[in-house]
């Protein structure tokens, strides 16, 4: 290689360089007639140009620029802290996102190969913006019968505040997750959360009940945006070998919100009245903002566009008409009303695929009984034989949030070792690589976890309802009764999101809103439904009804699922056009088995000293 020189009379010339090995943080290029080496340095891309036969000089350019009349529009290949030496980061101006630029997190092209503190980091963020929309629902419960009060309503009229904000938690996540599959992520996230801030201050300053459900219902809906995108960036970030453990810190957020909201919903409301609570909701929300502002960057997949044909023009055309560009602009208009109104809702055709109606209505069930327990714990321990204060009724909403968030810190490491004992199991490798790789599917997540969690948070619902009302000398029952109530339904939850984000590949975020919108809708009914069922049928009743019906639906559910799945989810991948790989049934020993999985674990090893 020849690095251009000059003489001190300015006369240029090349001077010979001995061959020698790339330095790490070199990379040989060539662009048209330029051939080079970059050193990526922390402040800059240094790249030494050689032009052949003309002995220029090496020049320093930021943002891989060869020369000034030569720029090219590859991507910066800076070192950083939050990214993998061969992972190039995008250049500031590039980065896609509302003021993407202003992130700390640099934006890369290949979001899967952030380090693994980068991905955690991400992770969390996500799970803590998660907890804002649960938090919303739970922080008002211990403060019900206060709001009845001021605001001159009865018990049933102010579960809407509840209810009603559930529902929008249902529906608006159809919207997000459409936008967010072009907008980006981080996009929806800036303006559901600055959205989320605006109502629930107009819900502290609320002047009467109609005004209180509105502003409730539009904030519930901006605030459930996390809940669809959020699973879709984990997807963006983690490979399946991993994303179980993933997945279930990232449900440890909105699982915090039922834990905090309680206790925080009745401290605030016995101290300050109701209304602190929303300013509460404010000032978190406002400080997601930020965090999502600024560590939050674009990981939505950057999809290139394809190139249209070049056709030139026809010199014998007829220029446009009045006509013409009046047809075309109402036809944009129809497209774009149809964008924003019709394609959400299209999301929920993917029910027609049995996977994902037998998933989403495991975790809808689940979730309904979840909304029952919540309502029947308040309405329980706030009248005789307890009478407890707000503050009291808060603290009894402890035991299932612990329950969830042990599952949730299990549940995950559990799903990913799960899966992978299935398919070494069934053998399937792909053999295209070397050392072979595992191919996981999406349905070896239900093992002996959806078993177990199916049984057991019907029968924990059953013995909480005939429990709960034998007064203090009892209570510890249904308290244990509650966290493993907490558990099992965890463990629904975080297996179904999963697999919903692997049954839908390319469509990970609307998969999980069509998951929302179900088991917020039932959640809904529940929470409207509960106060009345238990003043008419007791809560002993009720709950041995909602517990016998999850039961047997839910393992019913599984048993299809295990029986049918593998053809269904076939089936699925091809009406939707998914990339699946090749699967190898071949037979093999099982010292050849013993010898692919300490293979497979020792590149596991290397991979993440890699990435750390």
């Amino acid at each position: 290689m020849a690095v251009g020189s000059s003489d001190e009379n300015g006369r240029s010339g090349s001077v010979a360089k001995p061959d020698r090995p790339s330095s790490p943080g070199q990379e040989e290029f060539e662009v048209g007639s330029h051939t080079g080496t970059s050193i990526s340095t922390d402040e800059e891309a240094v790249i030494v140009d050689d032009v052949p036969g003309q002995g220029g000089i090496g020049l320093s350019h930021r943002e891989n620029v060869l020369s000034p009349t030569q720029p090219t529009q590859t991507r910066s290949r800076r070192s950083s802290s939050f990214v993998r030496p061969n992972n190039p980061i995008v250049p500031r101006s590039q980065r896609r996102g509302l003021f993407g630029r202003f992130t700390i997190i640099p934006e890369v092209e290949t979001p899967l190969e952030y380090k693994r503190g980068t991905k955690w980091t991400i992770t969390a963020v996500v799970a803590l913006a998660a907890a804002g929309a649960p938090m919303g629902s739970g922080i008002f419960l211990p403060a019900l019968p206060d709001l009845a009060k001021e605001l001159n309503a009865t018990t049933t009229i102010t579960n809407l505040t509840v209810a009603m904000y559930m529902l929008a938690m249902s529906i608006f996540p159809l919207w997000w997750s459409s936008f967010s599959e072009t907008l980006g992520r981080r996009t929806i996230y800036i303006i559901s959360f600055t959205m989320f801030v605006v109502f629930s201050a107009l819900s502290a300053i609320s002047v009467n009940i109609s005004m209180l459900i509105v502003m409730r219902i539009l904030g519930g809906g901006a605030s459930a945006s996390v809940q669809a995108v959020g699973a879709g960036t984990i997807a963006d970030i983690w490979e399946p070998a991993e994303r179980g453990r993933a997945m279930g810190l990232f449900y440890l957020g909105p699982l915090i919100g039922p834990l905090i909201s309680p206790l925080t919903g009745g401290s605030l409301s016995g101290a300050f009245g109701w209304r602190s609570t929303m300013w509460f909701l404010t000032i978190y929300g406002g400080v997601m903002l930020l965090m999502i502002f600024f560590c939050l960057p674009e990981t939505l997949a950057n999809k290139k566009p394809a190139t249209a044909p070049i056709s030139s023009p026809d010199p014998t055309a007829n220029p446009l008409t009045r006509v013409t560009t009046t047809a075309k602009s109402i036809k944009s208009a129809a497209s774009t009303i149809k964008r924003f109104l019709w394609d959400p809702l299209t999301v929920l055709a993917y029910l027609r695929y049995p996977p994902v109606l037998i998933s989403v209505y495991s975790a809808s069930v689940a979730f309904g009984s979840l909304f029952v327990l919540n309502i029947s714990i308040q309405s329980t321990y706030s009248t005789p034989p307890y009478n407890f204060t707000s503050t009291i009724i808060g603290c009894m909403y402890l035991a299932p949030s612990l329950g969830y968030i042990t599952a949730s810190t299990v549940g995950g490491r559990w799903l990913d070792h799960i899966m992978k004992r299935e398919a070494l199991r069934a053998g399937r490798f792909d053999d295209s690589v070397n050392p072979p790789k595992l191919i996981y599917l999406p349905e070896d997540r239900m093992g002996e976890n959806m078993w177990l969690a199916a049984s057991l948070y019907p029968l924990s619902l059953i013995v909480y309802g005939f429990t709960a009302s034998q007064g203090l000398k009892y209570i510890a029952a249904p308290a244990i009764a509650t966290f493993l109530f907490g558990v099992g339904s965890m463990l629904v939850f975080g297996a179904v999101t999963t697999m919903l984000t692997e049954f839908m590949p390319q469509r990970s975020s609307s998969g999980v809103a069509v998951n929302n919108f179900v088991r917020n809708f039932v959640s809904c009914v529940g929470a409207i439904l509960a106060q009345p069922l238990i003043d008419a049928m007791g809560n002993r009743w009720l709950c041995l009804m909602v517990g016998l019906f999850a039961w047997i639906t839910g393992n019913g559910a599984i048993f299809l699922l295990k029986r049918r799945g593998e053809k269904w989810r076939r089936e699925m991948d091809e009406a939707l056009g998914n990339n699946v790989k090749v699967v190898n049934h071949g037979q093999r020993s099982n010292e050849e088995l013993g010898q692919m999985d300490g293979d497979i674990r020792l590149e596991e090893m290397c991979d993440k000293e890699d990435k750390q």
